[in-house]
């Protein structure tokens, strides 16, 4: 017993070819259309656009993040000024102050001349 293979060899390639064939049969037609394969991908553009969409949403933020100081720091200026006219202007209770009469203020205090006009 010098060898120690199969016997036969042929049918076990035989074997091979039917599982083979078998599992072909088993997997399940697509359904729908088949789609086309995707175009190439040029990475380079990829990464270009995505460089510049990170680089955009960086500038987003910093813009959104000097507004958000920009209010904390008006609004504190605000009611520094509103309590300081109400106590030099209505410190005796006897007048109420409109709405109206604090956005005049408010503006001709805070917001340029040449800003007022576009808002109007």
């Amino acid at each position: 017993m010098a060898s120690r293979g199969r016997r036969g060899g042929a049918p076990a390639r035989e074997g091979e070819q039917r599982r083979e064939e078998q599992a072909e049969q088993q997997v399940p037609a697509p359904r729908g259309p088949v789609l086309p394969p995707p175009p190439p991908v040029d990475y380079g553009v990829f990464m270009q656009g995505l460089v510049q969409a990170m680089q955009t949403q960086a500038h987003t933020q910093a813009a959104l993040q000097a507004q958000l100081e920009a209010q904390i720091v008006l609004h504190e200026r605000v009611d520094v000024w509103w309590a300081s006219l109400l106590h030099t202007r209505f410190e005796d209770g006897a007048i109420d102050v409109a709405s109206d009469e604090f956005v005049r203020l408010f503006r001709a205090k805070f917001i340029p001349k040449h800003i007022q006009d576009r808002m109007e």
